[in-house]
C-alpha cells in the first residue's frame, strides 16, 4: 500500500507560481514512478506530468511544458511539481499518483494509488 498526500494548492493570479507536493508513505519510494494529472469541473482526468523511479527521465502534457516541472527527492519521500506562468485554463483539482513500475507512463489507468487532490485556482 502506498499513501499520498497532496499539498501546496490555492488562489494564483494568471501568471504566478506555486508548487506543489505529494508526500508517499508505504512501499520504497524510489522504486516506482509518480505522476501528476488534474480535472476540471465537468471534465475528465488529464495528464500533466510524470517522473521515472531515479527522476532521470520526464514527461509533460504538451499544454504545459516549459512552464511546469515535475521533480522529486527519494530521502524525502516527496514529489513536486513546480507551476510556472499559470492560467487560468489551468485551474483544477490536482492529483498526484504513484505506478508501481519504475518508469514513466502517461496513461491515467497505470496508475495504482491516487492522492485526494488539492484545489489549483488561477484567476485571470
Amino acid at each position: 500500500q502506498v499513501q499520498l498526500v497532496e499539498s501546496g494548492g490555492g488562489l494564483v493570479q494568471a501568471g504566478g507560481s506555486l508548487r506543489l507536493s505529494c508526500a508517499a508513505s508505504g512501499r520504497t519510494f524510489s522504486s516506482y514512478a509518480m505522476g501528476w494529472f488534474r480535472q476540471a469541473p465537468g471534465k475528465e482526468r488529464d495528464f500533466v506530468a510524470a517522473i521515472s523511479w531515479s527522476g532521470g527521465s520526464t514527461s509533460y502534457a504538451d499544454s504545459v511544458k516549459g512552464r511546469f516541472t515535475i521533480s522529486r527527492d527519494n530521502v524525502k519521500n516527496t514529489v513536486y511539481l513546480q507551476m510556472n506562468s499559470l492560467k487560468p485554463e489551468d485551474t483544477a483539482v490536482y492529483y498526484c499518483a504513484a505506478d508501481m513500475s519504475p518508469l514513466i507512463t502517461i496513461a491515467t489507468y497505470e496508475y495504482d494509488y491516487w492522492g485526494q487532490g488539492t484545489q489549483v485556482t488561477v484567476s485571470s
